[in-house]
């Protein structure tokens, strides 16, 4: 075989490696936020951002990866290139910005205190001070409590994920969590051990540390991957299959901006 032949296997073997990588869209997930994304009891992945990620690569003709990742380490995952783009209830926080690029908005659902029924607590460093609360690590609502209250006398303690959280506050390990409103009613109050709790005042909505809705992201020098994620979003909104996926999982509308 003479060396024009190899060369030209050569080219067509890159070609055909880098036509295959643009193929699949790799995401990172965490999977203990219900109903966004969580474990069926087979293992399998389940919840609203799972078959909105799904939605997405079938709209952009390729296939979904799935990438499971602790979420306090999901942006230097994404940032080594572990996948392509984070969809797992990221919100868009000025912070985050300056990290990662956010696709368009997917939701925007608001952060609340779990506390039991009947307690009178307030989600304020006046009516938590002496109080012990649960959050996961790497999310918006740690910040949020660490930022807002710990210095205030509240005690705030980080938990790997939010299953964890639920497990101490069942238990009277804690008082109270600082969680997603839609995550919170699924993945808590609607099970057993949630029976004797309840949202505990207004939903917090501070956008410096609790953003401006949830959305995907990216490593800031992909913009070939954001406009593909983009693309789809809109084809999904306006053929209607993003509705159909929102009504599936919630009672309420998440795609409001003002929220």
């Amino acid at each position: 075989m003479n060396k024009i032949n190899l060369l030209i296997i050569a080219t067509l073997s890159a070609t055909s490696g880098l036509a295959q990588a643009e193929t699949t869209l790799r995401f990172g997930v965490d999977p203990s936020f219900p109903p966004f994304e969580s474990k069926a009891p087979d293992g399998q992945l389940v919840g609203f951002d799972i078959d909105l990620g799904n939605a997405i690569c079938a709209q952009a003709q390729v296939k979904c990866e799935w990438v499971e990742t602790a979420y306090d380490g999901i942006i230097p995952a994404l940032n080594a290139k572990k996948f392509d783009a984070v969809l797992s209830a990221m919100s868009m926080t000025p912070k985050r910005k300056t990290q990662v690029n956010f696709s368009d908005m997917l939701y925007h659902v608001p952060s609340v205190l779990i506390a039991k029924k009947g307690s009178g607590l307030q989600p304020t460093a006046d009516s938590l001070k002496g109080k012990t609360v649960g959050v996961a690590q790497g999310t918006t609502q740690e910040a949020y409590a660490q930022g807002e209250w710990q210095k205030k006398g509240v005690d705030v303690i980080s938990y790997q994920n939010q299953d964890f959280v639920n497990q101490d506050l069942a238990s009277g390990r804690i008082d109270v969590t600082l969680t997603n409103a839609a995550a919170a009613e699924t993945g808590f109050l609607k099970t057993p051990e949630g029976a004797g709790y309840a949202f505990a005042g207004e939903p917090l909505t501070d956008t410096r540390y609790l953003g401006e809705g949830t959305a995907i992201g990216l490593r800031k020098d992909d913009q070939a991957h954001l406009t593909l994620i983009n693309n789809a979003l809109a084809e999904i909104h306006k053929k209607g299959t993003y509705q159909t996926l929102e009504k599936k999982y919630f009672t309420f509308e998440v795609y409001n901006k003002k929220s």
